[in-house]
């Protein structure tokens, strides 16, 4: 059977969905600000969660059921990503005991317990919102990389003011963007009520990595954060040397018309 991490959006007007899965027959349950949905066919029941910054995982349903969730989900999507992240798809199994198998892949739930399935959800929600963060800053670090370069060959960045303070809006944007989300990626509230359930995120997250791509992701920001200082002083830079010639061209305005003064007395 399939499991499937999807990020869609900035974040999901969760109420608003929850009332919509209810209309549409099915019956959501909360645990905390997480909607959990099953739905039941003929060869097993299927399990979605749907998290409110922007990320749904299900488990036993089809390309298809997928597809279709993701449509319904459409309207109540805040702030909807561009191209939506797609983790791979693992398989999963029903088992005697809960585990990973890393070499080949594979999950083994114990007694297709929802809860269990709902604990390893959040380490693969907070994966799957981490990929589209480390895409962003991929692509931010790409698209500035030549700035750096441009200031140690010519002691300058050949760009406008105008230019040079949105490059600058647009780094400042992306790594606040990135901070404001990073609790997401802490350990969910849904364990300190549950702490029998933690050992299931936290063998999830070892699986997924999450610790090591955090800080990864973090020495990308700080190298977002080096590319802002250097705007930033570039931009300061420039502004002095404007405010240097307006004071030069004053003091030369001044002294010329002490001169033609001057010079008036004597005529």
């Amino acid at each position: 059977m399939r499991c499937s991490s999807y990020c869609t959006a900035d974040s999901y007007r969760i109420d608003d969905l929850a009332r919509y899965l209810r209309s549409a027959g099915y019956e959501p349950k909360f645990y905390d600000d997480v909607i959990h949905i099953r739905k039941s066919s003929v060869e097993n029941e299927g399990d979605a969660f749907f998290f409110p910054y922007g990320c749904v995982i299900t488990w036993g349903f089809s390309e298809e059921e997928d597809e279709r969730i993701l449509e319904e989900l459409e309207p109540y999507q805040h702030i909807p990503l561009k191209h939506p992240t797609h983790d791979d798809s693992t398989n999963y199994f029903i088992g005697p005991e809960t585990k990973i198998n890393e070499e080949d892949d594979e999950v083994i739930i114990a007694n297709d317990d929802p809860l269990i399935k709902l604990s390893m959800s959040h380490a693969l929600s907070q994966s799957v919102k981490l990929n589209t963060f480390e895409i962003s800053t991929d692509k931010t670090i790409e698209k500035t990389r030549f700035l750096p370069n441009e200031l140690a060959i010519k002691g300058k960045i050949s760009m406008s003011r105008r230019k040079l303070s949105q490059q600058l809006g647009q780094l400042f944007a992306e790594r606040n963007s990135v901070n404001l989300h990073t609790d997401i990626l802490d350990t969910p509230e849904f364990f300190w009520r549950r702490p029998r359930y933690e050992p299931y995120y936290v063998m999830a997250t070892e699986y997924l990595d999450i610790t090591t791509r955090m800080n990864i992701l973090n020495r990308r920001l700080d190298v977002i954060h080096e590319l802002y200082e250097i705007l930033s002083n570039e931009l300061n830079h420039r502004h002095s040397s404007r405010l240097e010639w307006v004071i030069i061209s004053l003091i030369v305005i001044e002294v010329l018309i002490a001169f033609f003064r001057d010079i008036l007395k004597w005529i």
